[in-house]
Order: structure tokens, then C-alpha cells, then sequence
């Protein structure tokens, strides 16, 4: 990267043939629009910063979602199929919201994707998988391969959050996910053979395919689940790890009216005061 370039290296991940990196913008200077300038002023001082995915091909070959490329250059070539065939594919649209087609970038270049404001989490697996939730998925490298993912019981489907279905990734290489949190801000667990994590929420982002998912009792009984105020819990079981994004349920929140008045108050207990 060159000091003539508008943006700063966050994070990179580098395979043979294929480096990826999350670059941003230093700051954003506006526009000639006053309600878009008045929004950049406010990004920069909130120190949000404009992020896109570069990655440098070697000989090599970058598995995108339809629609993500920005721009490219160099000896490359665009081309858009279902991953896997047909019925592969319509399972991947219809059960877990990623794309019927997927696009491959052949060759040598360098190739961006959309920019936004959002966050990435790169990952570089070996010979593993990992399931993850739905329409997270950005791209990845060759040798990779993007399917639907059944829960292992009904438990975890109908109560669990994330539907009878996820996204899987498998195989070798660096799979890059949209994020729901600021990477800082996500916190990572390995679990041994046994050990359980257990979530009061859905902000359990990616596991390795080895933890096993299933909705929990958080009590003993389903009187203790109901007077504790807690439910059903997602419960991850080792062995494998496990990222949850702790702030994704509160950013969710001051989404909505009332939102940080609500949230500046501590809970209750079960509508209990003392």
C-alpha cells in the first residue's frame, strides 16, 4: 500500500494466490450536497469510517455474491454459475438467503468490492467448516464451497433463533463474512469436548461445525425457565469455537424509538421493584 492511497490496511489474510484485505478511508471530505455533507460530518466525528474488501489475485480464482464486485483490474475475468448445480444452488437461495448464482473472478488483478460502512471478519480455514448465520456471507476463495446447513434437531429449529436452516462454509482457504459488530467488539470461546456456552439472545454469529447447537431449559424445569425470566437459551456444546457479538442485541435496540431510553435503565426482575 502506497502513501498516495486514501486508505488505511485494517485487516489482511493471505493464501497462496490470493491476499485479502479490509482497507478504509482516512476521512470522507463530503460532497456538494448539504444533507450528505452534514451526514459525512457526523460519520467522521462519530469515527465511522467507509470500508472496502480488496483482493489481489495470483493465478488464482475469488468466490463473490452476485452484484458485490466494484471494480477490478488487471488479467481477470468475470464469470457467474451455480456453485454445485442447480438443486445446490435453489437449496442455498431458498434456505439460507445467500444468491441462486455466485460469481467467480479468474486470473491476476486486483479486485474491490462494494464499499460500506459496515464490518468484516476474514477467516482462513484448513480443511474445516463453519456455519454462520444467514446472509453473511461476502466472498471467498477457491476451493471453498457455500451450502445450507440443516439444524441437528428440532429443538434448535424452532426455538433456537436461526430457523431450520444456516449457511455453511467448508473446505481450505479464507472466507470473509459481513459482521454485526465491530470486530473488537466480538468475543471468541473454545469450547472443550463437553463444555457449553449458552446465550440469552441471538448474537451467537459463527461456530465450527463441530460445536453442536440446541435450544436449552435455562432451568432445571420448564417452571424454573419460566419464573428465572430467561427461557430458552441457545446452548453451543464443544468440542470447536464459537464468536458471539455481545453488542449486537444493544445496537439493535437504539434502532428503535425510546430505544436508549430503555436501554439506560437497568432490567428488572421480571417487572419486580424492591
Amino acid at each position: 500500500m502506497t502513501n498516495s492511497e486514501p486508505f488505511d490496511l485494517v485487516e489482511s489474510e493471505a493464501i497462496p494466490g490470493a491476499v485479502f484485505e479490509v482497507v478504509q478511508y482516512k476521512t470522507l471530505k463530503g460532497s456538494d450536497d448539504l444533507d450528505v455533507a452534514e451526514k459525512v460530518f457526523f460519520a467522521n466525528q462519530a469515527n465511522i469510517h467507509l470500508k472496502m474488501l480488496r483482493v489481489t489475485l495470483d493465478k488464482s480464482e475469488l468466490l463473490i455474491e452476485p452484484g458485490a464486485l466494484y471494480f477490478m483490474k488487471g488479467q481477470l475475468q468475470l464469470e457467474s454459475s451455480t456453485q454445485g448445480g442447480i438443486a445446490q444452488g435453489l437449496m442455498r437461495k431458498f434456505l439460507t438467503g445467500e444468491t441462486l448464482f455466485q460469481s467467480k473472478i479468474k486470473g491476476t488483478g486486483e479486485i474491490y468490492l462494494e464499499p460500506g460502512f459496515g464490518h468484516y471478519l476474514l477467516f482462513n480455514i484448513d480443511d474445516d467448516a463453519l456455519i454462520f448465520d444467514k446472509g453473511a456471507f461476502h466472498c471467498g476463495s477457491a476451493g471453498l464451497e457455500v451450502s445450507a446447513k440443516i439444524q441437528q434437531n428440532v429443538s434448535s429449529a424452532l426455538f433456537g433463533g436461526e430457523g431450520f436452516f444456516q449457511t455453511q462454509v467448508k473446505g481450505s482457504g479464507v472466507v470473509v463474512l459481513n459482521s454485526p459488530v465491530p470486530i473488537a467488539e466480538l468475543l471468541s470461546y473454545e469450547l472443550a469436548a463437553g463444555e457449553k456456552l449458552s446465550v440469552d439472545g441471538n448474537f451467537a454469529f459463527v461456530r465450527t461445525a463441530s460445536v453442536s447447537f440446541h435450544a436449552e431449559k435455562s432451568g432445571k424445569s420448564l417452571f424454573q425457565s419460566v419464573t428465572s425470566g430467561e427461557g430458552l437459551l441457545q446452548t453451543f456444546t464443544g468440542p470447536g469455537m464459537v464468536w458471539i457479538a455481545p453488542t449486537q442485541g444493544v445496537y439493535d435496540k437504539m434502532k428503535l424509538q425510546q430505544g436508549l431510553a430503555n436501554l439506560s435503565h437497568a432490567p428488572g426482575s421480571m417487572g419486580t421493584r424492591t
